[in-house]
């Protein structure tokens, strides 16, 4: 109930910024997936790790971005731990982004992604589904000012 309403108070915050960067254009990442409404979790974590003013940075950044779901899914009590473990809750978020903007169609069965934090995900394309590290992309080429969003439906974590 407490990660919830602390969750729930976070979202709201982000919500009461300007939906688009500078009031203006295409909004970027953060807003993007404010506006979403999927990925209030996400965008929680974000903030906790402090890499809010980074994903509305230029960029570009493609992020993986898990749903609210998929962080429900994680073991229960993990989520509450990583938001009292800054430095793990950032190698996992930056896990999650790759420098530039990778569209779908740049994609390829076996390609390895240098994320930011430094290791590399493994992309996965079968018969036009793709993986990231065995997350399935549920949607894709999500466009943002400053960058990409591929949905995925499972929290991927780095080595």
């Amino acid at each position: 109930m407490m990660r919830k309403t602390i969750l729930s108070m976070t979202a709201a915050t982000f919500m009461a910024a300007p939906a688009f960067a500078g009031g203006h254009g295409t909004p970027d990442i953060v807003d993007t997936a404010v506006a979403a409404g999927s990925f209030e979790t996400l965008v929680a974590a974000v903030q906790a790790a402090g890499l809010v003013d980074t994903l509305k940075g230029e960029g570009p950044f493609t992020v993986f971005a898990p749903t609210d779901e998929a962080f429900a899914a994680l073991p229960e009590g993990t989520l509450e731990a990583l938001l009292e473990d800054i430095d793990t809750l950032t190698a996992i978020l930056t896990y999650h982004v790759v420098p530039g903007a990778v569209m779908s169609g740049d994609l390829e069965d076996g390609m390895m992604a240098e994320t930011v934090n430094g290791q590399s995900v493994t992309i996965g394309v079968s018969y036009g589904d793709v993986t990231v590290d065995g997350a399935n992309v549920v949607t894709a080429d999500i466009e943002a000012s400053n960058g990409v969003i591929h949905v995925i439906d499972a929290v991927i974590l780095p080595q």
